[in-house]
């Protein structure tokens, strides 16, 4: 048997027996799993080649509806609210491009002006699906999506969720431009729900934080009469 120093010896005398030994063995494996590995790299080029094609087909079908939302906006900005939800015969409407483009960025914009519009024509219901759909990181756009779910709840009687999302609106990306304007409707559907305490927190909140917002003189009223009312409580 070999000490340890033989052993030892041998190794460093000729480092190429080691290497031989070692290529051997993975040769050995290669040869007895290649099916295997084969369909390992098989299936890892496949999902590499559809992450690229479906990339690339999402930005084609992202400029397709584009191009068919500048009629759709243009109807819904001119109040043309049942054209611009379907369309003029000629064109798609919003509804459409929701439904045929909603993995793409346009199809997503399209949930927002959808459920904008249904709040403007009173269907609230309809208004929160397609609000709840709509989702974005961009600072305002997304923090008015929130806002106008608040609404939505609010036409509905349902004074908590109304809060929550006023609440999340005031949330998202605080500015002193938007924030005091969800504060204040959120302080609102507080005094509508007799929880005067946390309508006087919000009151406060736009006070000391935006104190050079519009909402700014009506919040100290309002919190006046807050404290008030909850003092009676």
């Amino acid at each position: 048997m070999a000490t340890p120093n033989e052993t030892k010896g041998t190794i460093l005398d000729d480092p190429d027996a080691v290497v031989d030994t070692t290529f051997d063995k993975t040769e050995d494996f290669f040869r007895k799993y290649k099916k295997v590995i084969s369909g390992i790299l098989g299936v890892a080029v496949l999902a590499v080649a559809g992450y690229f094609s479906y990339k690339y087909y999402t930005q084609q079908q992202n400029e397709v509806a584009q191009n068919e939302m500048y009629q759709a906006v243009y109807y819904f900005e001119a109040d043309s609210l049942d054209k611009a939800l379907k369309g003029s015969g000629k064109d798609l409407g919003l509804l459409d491009i929701s439904e045929e483009y909603g993995s793409t960025a346009a199809g997503n914009l399209a949930n927002f002006y959808v459920g904008v519009a249904y709040l403007k024509k009173g269907k609230f219901e309809d208004a929160i699906e397609y609000l709840k759909k709509f989702s974005s990181d961009d600072l305002l756009l997304q923090a008015r999506a929130y806002c106008l779910l608040g609404d939505a709840y609010l036409e509905q009687k349902d004074v908590e969720e109304a809060i929550n999302y006023y609440n999340k609106a005031a949330d998202y990306y605080p500015n002193e431009y938007f924030t005091p304007r969800y504060l204040m409707k959120a302080a609102l559907a507080y005094e509508t729900n007799k929880d005067y305490k946390a309508a006087a927190e919000a009151y406060d909140e736009i006070i000391e934080k935006y104190y050079k917002s519009l909402e700014a003189n009506d919040a100290k009223k309002y919190k006046a009469r807050a404290e008030e009312l909850a003092e009676a409580k």
